[in-house]
């Protein structure tokens, strides 16, 4: 709002972008209902994916045009004559329209002196910019259909904006301008470092910078209060319960606003339904589903950007769900860097910025304090429907399956990477590069933490293939530099080889036999190696 009232700031556009409910669309209601208070508001379009008469670009400029009309007879009658001259106006481009239907009937009023500058609503808002299609559908479609549709899609929204910096900013108009979208591709590349918008706009990020819980537990407890004074009960919650329903919200306010719609059922007892939100925890045929709207958005944004990622022919033949499964296992359990993560798959450098593309509004990159960037999702509720079958349905990737897929990526990567001539020598790591020598480290580890976690015969087929490429002799080549690094790295590792071991016993008992030699010879290594540290320590102790 201070922004707003600023008509002399030099940045006519406000962005406002943020995860999946974060936020952003309460934000511009209230916004609406300020402006509209203060007799400024000219124009205010709310797109809705899910409403045919609200999820399309054609209706933006029209709409607009209507209501600054309805607020001017002058600006009326312009638009009005506009449309008469030129009836398929409706058809041509978005630059076009709003020159014709804006910009013109703007400056006609402004040059016959029928507009005062200082009295004329000037406050324009747009909110869901990301949820406005391409052209009319009920439906989400898949397949090539839906990918389709999904870059019809982000060309128009391209086309908004740049129509709205040309027609709007470029000119001398009084307008100021704020829209409200995810933080996807067509407001995305606008806003970063290059984009036609970046100097333009004023840009609010509300999920990076800006921490909504004081607002959600407000919002709780005003709501809650309410429904005591409905029940004749003000005791029917606790302080504690509203902190617990904010900290599950991590951040998104999206989580509190549908936890109190399936709290406030009138047919339903609140104490009992907030209970059930607190203790909740999903399973097959559970009748109760207070986050079935949080699921089907969760699904919406996953499978639109499946299907997008799949469709490049690039990307031929890889599973877009089994690669984000693995980039957010290795980033959430180890703050494995994103680069190291698109080595190890097979990818290459800069891979997660494709794959992770249409997903800005459920994760983000999050530098560590180590300077690694790692993948980190904003809702705490989003994994949880990433980890539950009965949330995720078709889209549910099983541990095992990310599991065994990351460790035939690493075996890989360590048989393609990995000179067997490499010297153990206490400083011959330099041999290879810094970078390789850490995703040879980071492969070796997640073979072994996947190796723990799943059975020998998903990848029994890739082991033998490993072990017949001489892989376990490229581990042992690298395992004596990694001690110099890290210290002992197998621990209980050497238990899961020799449970791997076993398993090829009977199936394959020369793969048996090597990877049995290599496990006794790791652990006499290892004894070997706390024998001399630990008497190193006793030495310098005293």
């Amino acid at each position: 709002m201070d922004w707003i009232g600023d008509r002399g700031g030099p940045q006519r556009l406000l962005c406002m972008t943020g995860a999946a409910g974060s936020g952003k669309s309460a934000l511009q209601q209230t916004i609406t209902e300020c402006c509209a208070e203060l007799g400024i508001l000219s124009a205010a379009l709310f797109f809705s994916s899910e409403d045919p008469t609200r999820n399309t670009i054609s209706f933006v400029v029209p709409t607009i045009a209507y209501q600054i009309g309805l607020k001017h007879n002058g600006f009326r009658s312009s638009v009005a004559a506009a449309v008469k001259h030129d009836p398929h106006i409706f058809s041509r481009s978005l630059q076009s329209q709003i020159d014709v239907l804006i910009v013109r009937p703007f400056e006609n009023l402004r040059r016959s002196e029928q507009l005062d500058i200082n009295t004329f609503p000037y406050v324009i808002l747009i909110d869901g910019l990301d949820e406005c299609q391409g052209e009319t559908t009920t439906t989400l479609r898949l397949g090539a259909d839906g990918v389709n549709d999904r870059r019809k899609a982000e060309d128009r929204q391209a086309e908004l904006l740049a129509a709205i910096k040309h027609c709007i900013l470029d000119n001398d108009l009084p307008f100021r301008v704020s829209i409200a979208s995810r933080p996807e591709w067509a407001i995305r590349t606008a806003l970063e470092p290059g984009g036609y918008l970046r100097n333009a706009a004023y840009h609010l990020q509300l999920s990076d910078k800006y921490d909504a819980s004081g607002d959600m537990r407000r919002y709780l407890w005003r709501r809650f209060q309410d429904i005591g004074a409905r029940i004749g009960d003000s005791q029917w919650f606790t302080k504690n319960d509203i902190e617990a329903l904010v900290r599950a919200a991590s951040g998104q306010f999206v989580y509190v606003a549908m936890a109190y719609n399936y709290i406030s059922e009138r047919r339903a007892s609140p104490a009992e339904r907030l209970k059930i939100v607190l203790t909740w925890t999903p399973h097959k045929g559970q009748v109760a589903k207070p986050f079935e709207a949080l699921d089907r958005l969760y699904t919406h944004i996953l499978l639109a950007a499946k299907n997008a990622y799949e469709a490049v022919d690039t990307h031929s033949g890889r599973n877009f769900l089994l690669l984000f499964w693995v980039y957010n296992h290795t980033s959430s359990m180890f703050a494995t860097p994103l680069d190291t993560t698109s080595v190890l798959l097979g990818l290459g450098t800069k891979a997660e910025d494709n794959l992770l593309s249409d997903l800005h509004s459920l994760v983000t990159f999050q530098r560590k304090k180590s300077g690694k960037l790692c993948l980190s999702l904003y809702h705490k509720s989003f994994s949880d429907f990433l980890r539950e079958e009965s949330r995720a349905n078709d889209l549910f990737i099983p541990r095992s399956r990310g599991l065994a897929h990351l460790a035939t990526c690493c075996m890989h990567y360590i048989i393609q990477s990995c000179p067997l001539g490499l010297d153990p020598g206490l400083n011959e790591s330099k041999e290879l590069p810094e970078f390789q020598m850490r995703c040879l480290e980071d492969a070796i580890m997640y073979l072994l933490e996947s190796l723990a976690d799943i059975e020998a015969d998903p990848i029994s087929d890739e082991v033998v293939h490993f072990t017949e490429k001489r892989g376990w002799q490229k581990v042992d080549k690298l395992l004596p530099l990694m001690y110099s690094n890290r210290g002992p790295l197998l621990e209980d590792g050497i238990w899961y080889i020799r449970n791997l071991a076993c398993h090829f016993e009977v199936r394959n008992p020369e793969v048996g036999a090597v990877i049995s030699g290599f496990a006794e010879k790791w652990e006499c290594d290892e004894e070997e190696w706390e024998r001399k540290h630990t008497g190193q320590g006793l030495d310098s102790s005293g």
